[in-house]
């Protein structure tokens, strides 16, 4: 298969002393339309990538990532039409924005498996999960440079999503598993062990052993977030020395 690569630069201001490269690979049989967000709330510096652009089958994509991006994720979007704007335009991770997924537009509508960075500086280090607490739709790996932590979620969880979770688009076929808070499995999401809500928004009172389904999706993606508070699995959260400088590779079906 021909594989095309697209490479975007942009020249930062003097404020941002370095940037890292991130590079993003559709590795799957059909067209990925990934997108990224900032959290502009918590810092301003963004990516030189557009928003969201279409990513053919054997897509690559490099670009430039500010070393302070304080906020922000990466996730893939499926079966899209922007012939209508807003967030029903992709069968999964669709944005008010239509193509573009920016700051006013919103993140991917669940069920979306999301790549998450908070890059260290001044002795911060790096951390960066995959995560499925929005639930899943593409299988993801996040892999760092400088010899750190590789997040591979390589398992499509679609198949056997359990009935009450499936996602299904136009034809009948799975496309997305949502969570048990995304499905609503146990009707009061404002105070529920599923969502982490309400008297359960703590560690303390939202064990996994709470989360309906939770063992389907950590067994299927044993190094990426099941739910909100997976940190306790030791096996969600991964950080890398900062100093390193890691650059990273988001591949989806990897």
């Amino acid at each position: 298969m021909k594989t095309s690569s697209v490479v975007f630069s942009l020249f930062f201001s003097s404020a941002v002393v370095s940037a890292r490269t991130f590079t993003v690979k559709n590795n799957c049989k059909f067209t990925v339309w990934p997108a990224i967000f900032t959290d502009l709330n918590v810092g301003k510096d963004k990516p030189s990538m557009p928003t969201g652009w279409e990513a053919a089958a054997g897509n690559t994509s490099t670009f430039n990532v500010p070393d302070d991006w304080q906020s922000g994720r990466i996730w893939g979007r499926t079966e899209c039409d922007f012939s209508k704007p807003n967030a029903s335009s992709c069968a999964t991770g669709g944005c008010n924005g239509g193509l573009l997924c920016d700051e006013h537009s919103g993140t991917g509508v669940p069920p979306v498996t999301v790549a998450e960075w908070t890059l260290g500086k001044g002795g911060s280090p790096d951390n960066y999960d995959v995560s499925m607490v929005d639930g899943f739709n593409l299988p993801m790996s996040v892999v760092p440079t400088a010899g750190c932590q590789q997040v591979v979620c390589n398992t499509d969880l679609n198949p056997k999503c359990p009935g009450p979770l499936q996602l299904k688009d136009g034809s009948g076929k799975v496309v997305g598993c949502k969570t048990a808070c995304t499905a609503n499995l146990d009707g009061t999401p404002q105070d529920s062990g599923n969502c982490c809500s309400g008297s359960h928004n703590v560690p303390a009172t939202c064990p996994p052993s709470g989360v309906q389904y939770y063992s389907y999706f950590k067994d299927g993606c044993k190094n990426a977030y099941a739910y909100a508070y997976d940190e306790s699995s030791k096996t969600a959260l991964w950080t890398c020395d900062s100093s390193k400088n890691a650059d990273y590779a988001v591949t989806f079906c990897p």
